[in-house]
């Protein structure tokens, strides 16, 4: 303020314009960088969003399962005919074609967490994909634990409490393909109304299945023997 001229109408309006500049180069650049902080805390936030829906969905089909066998059978097609002629009973179609899609499943949400987890996700799921690749039976529920922690802390939840007990989890069990050939059709003619109508549920439990990532492509179908 000490070298502000006010001796004249020229220097006033000088000074004026002066301080004019001033400011808007001075606001340019404060928005200039608001704008450039806001742009990466939006691009940070998309990426978090994503890490987290990704390992949101990885969790639900790791750990969407607290009864039955919690264990991925890591066979394939040829393994199962393999043994079913080695102990002389019937393959069962049904359910080789469930673990085989609970298996695919598992393995796409395996990639997942190795690409987007913590150190310690990381290093879990890489020994159970490891399990699965030589082909023993792999169990995810400390995994599973694992996700659960992290992703509640990260959408600021509280921790479980100590007092509540969680059953072990594992993978979300598929609905395996034809499932109208189910209980329902051994009914017999009366049974032919709930058979249809079992069959219409089939298929929209077949719709909510590929949500989840338990789709599979018709060409796999051709591929069947080398699975």
């Amino acid at each position: 303020m000490r070298n502000l001229d006010f001796s004249s109408w020229d220097a006033l309006l000088s000074t004026l314009l002066g301080l004019v500049l001033v400011s808007l180069v001075a606001v340019g650049i404060r928005l200039l960088a608001m704008q450039t902080i806001q742009r990466r805390q939006q691009r940070e936030n998309r990426q978090i969003n994503e890490r987290l829906k990704t390992l949101i969905a990885a969790y639900k089909t790791l750990g969407g399962s607290f009864t039955g066998d919690l264990r991925v059978d890591p066979s394939h097609l040829r393994d199962l005919r393999r043994r079913a002629a080695e102990t002389g009973e019937a393959l069962d179609d049904a359910g080789s074609e469930r673990g085989r899609r609970i298996r695919d499943a598992v393995e796409a949400a395996l990639s997942d967490v190795i690409l987007l987890g913590t150190e310690e996700q990381v290093r879990l799921a890489a020994q159970a994909a490891a399990d699965m690749a030589a082909g023993r039976p792999v169990q995810t529920a400390a995994l599973v634990v694992s996700l659960r922690s992290f992703i509640r802390g990260a959408l600021d939840l509280a921790p479980m409490p100590a007092n509540v007990v969680i059953p072990e989890q594992g993978p979300l069990r598929a609905a395996a393909a034809g499932g109208g050939k189910g209980p329902g059709r051994a009914g017999g003619g009366g049974e032919g109304g709930n058979d249809a109508k079992g069959g219409g549920m089939g298929g929209g439990g077949m719709g909510g299945a590929g949500a989840s990532g338990f789709t599979r492509d018709p060409l796999d179908a051709g591929h069947d023997e080398a699975r």
